[in-house]
């Protein structure tokens, strides 16, 4: 089991050609980090607020899932990345996070963005009411997609179920208060849990950016700008074992 978890954040935009998303992909995926994490939506932008996607869905035997998993056998190390996945119903597929490497997962976002004008579910499905989480280098580690983040009991079973880093791919849209939420919001479910937390946002100007690597106790590790960029941290495990000792809030609950 590794002390240490290297996490590579690309804040890179996706654009609406599936096969030139797949070649960024390859070149986002080099050796040097144990955990590369691509933003929600990554295999290709949801497009016009309120677009039909259905038509870009894929198994997760297809074209993206297939090259995600090529590039983090060719760099050893476990990538998680957006995608839309083909679901029961052909007019609204899965908002899905594929995890590639030596763990190999999928997880469909649960709470759709039926919120600040928007209607995800006319167009997506909802996943199953389960937390997932992967073994990445001996970690555990958690999958929350965009407006998951607003509700906490996700990140709660999560780390209930086990996870010591929550990753949380997102598309995330700009607007007033819009980059305090996602910044507030990344430092408090990281705090309350007394976990590591990385959000992966694509970048401005579509999106609102600002990809942050937040610590157990709610210190900033790695924060990116607006624009595209790429962050590296280390995570260590004696700073989360010190850190619940510190905070032992999840030992303290009550209900």
């Amino acid at each position: 089991m590794s002390t240490r978890l290297r996490v590579r954040v690309q804040q890179w935009a996706s654009g609406l050609d599936p096969e030139a998303n797949r070649v960024r992909l390859a070149q986002g995926t080099t050796s040097g980090a144990d955990l590369v994490v691509f933003p929600e939506a990554f295999a290709r932008d949801f497009g016009e607020a309120g677009s039909d996607v259905s038509a870009y869905a894929e198994p997760l035997d297809g074209p993206f899932a297939h090259e995600l998993s090529h590039v983090a056998d060719a760099a050893a190390c476990t990538v998680v990345a957006g995608m839309f996945e083909s679901s029961a119903d052909p007019d609204r597929p899965y908002n899905t996070l594929v995890v590639g490497g030596a763990s190999r997962a999928a997880y469909r976002k649960i709470h759709l963005y039926d919120s600040f004008g928007y209607r995800e579910s006319d167009r997506l499905t909802g996943g199953p009411l389960e937390p997932v989480v992967v073994d990445v280098a001996g970690w555990a580690v958690g999958l929350m997609t965009c407006y998951d983040l607003r509700f906490p009991e996700l990140a709660r079973r999560l780390v209930d179920a086990g996870a010591e880093v929550i990753v949380v791919p997102a598309a995330w849209l700009p607007g007033e208060r819009k980059v305090e939420h996602w910044r507030t919001l990344l430092a408090a479910r990281a705090i309350e849990n007394t976990c590591f937390v990385v959000g992966a946002a694509q970048p401005g100007p579509r999106y609102c950016g600002h990809s942050a690597v937040v610590g157990p106790l709610g210190d900033t590790l790695a924060a990116a700008g607006a624009e595209e960029e790429t962050l590296e941290a280390v995570l260590d495990r004696a700073d989360l074992d010190a850190a619940r000792r510190t905070n032992p809030s999840l030992a303290n609950r009550r209900l």
